[in-house]
């Protein structure tokens, strides 16, 4: 048996599989099995009131898990997927439930674009809830030693599939009102998807439960975490080494996307160095993928 089957045939049975996607190492379960994602949700050490993404193998699945769906929810599929966004819209309560998405009417969904998440996706049939693959408000993982460190034998299966290409995670648009809201900046940027609306979205990015990884404080490894511009990174390293604590430094690349792919990399790294502060550069664009980034880092330091 090969290991996708296999690991199609443990999410059946009601285990826990990571594997890989274009952004970050998921951690599955059937989503249409309560009990499964009652111990997803205990392995993730999460609040049973944040809801987590569906995943499904094309957009043709949509409508099987979501009811209503509204032709924005379509077009923006068919121009994203697949790909690293995510639509809120109203869940078929006999496809989703209740559990993946914190008792709520709606559910995010995705096609992601990796060849071993596709390859599980068709081979399992369904849709798979999979938040990132770590401790819940922790550093995600983007390599399949990334959540063998941080889940051990809590999962049953792990699918490696290399370093994800973008490294950080998906946007997320709800397209269950009038207009279309971004509720989470990611991998698809605000500006194509004003392109493919006609118009920039709202925002509603701040501590809505409503999606993942929208609280204050999340994204944060053991270390603090300041933010400093280049220009302030030599001093305020000096400072704090007088002080006596160790610093690592989180340098920002002239490359936005080459940020993305690191960023969560080069936290852990510093992590397991064991420095006390980690001083971060904002990326000094900050459209596109950079807006990503930056909030991902603004998380991080609002953690402690």
């Amino acid at each position: 048996m090969s290991d996708i089957a296999h690991a199609a045939d443990v999410l059946r049975s009601g285990g826990l599989v990571a594997f890989p996607t274009e952004t970050v190492y998921g951690l599955g379960a059937d989503a249409t099995n309560p009990r499964a994602l009652r111990r997803l949700f205990a392995v993730k050490e999460r609040p049973v009131d944040h809801p987590v993404i569906v995943h499904i193998a094309r957009g043709e699945q949509l409508d099987d898990l979501g009811r209503d769906v509204p032709e924005i929810a379509h077009a923006l599929a068919d121009a994203c997927w697949p790909g690293p966004l995510t639509l809120v819209v109203r869940r078929r309560v006999d496809r989703v439930a209740a559990e993946a998405t914190g008792g709520r009417d709606t559910v995010g969904i995705r096609v992601p674009d990796h060849p071993v998440a596709r390859a599980l996706l068709d081979a399992f049939g369904g849709g798979i809830a999979a938040p990132s693959a770590n401790r819940f408000g922790r550093v995600s993982p983007t390599t399949a030693r990334h959540v063998r460190d941080d889940l051990g034998g809590d999962v049953d299966l792990v699918l490696d599939g290399g370093s994800c290409a973008v490294g950080v995670e998906s946007t997320i648009v709800d397209v269950t009102g009038a207009e279309p809201v971004l509720l989470r900046v990611g991998g698809i940027s605000e500006e194509r998807l004003a392109e493919l609306v006609g118009a920039r979205l709202a925002r509603r990015t701040a501590g809505e439960v409503a999606a993942p990884g929208t609280l204050e404080s999340h994204y944060a490894p053991v270390a603090r975490v300041e933010l400093v511009r280049a220009a302030e990174l030599a001093a305020r390293a000096q400072c704090l080494r007088a002080a006596g604590l160790s610093v690592g430094v989180l340098d920002a690349p002239d490359d936005v996307g080459e940020y993305a792919r690191g960023l969560y990399r080069g936290l852990r790294a510093l992590d397991r160095r064991g420095v006390d502060v980690i001083l971060a550069v904002l990326p000094v664009h900050t459209e596109g993928v950079g807006a990503a980034v930056a909030d991902r880092l603004r998380r991080a330091a609002a953690a402690h």
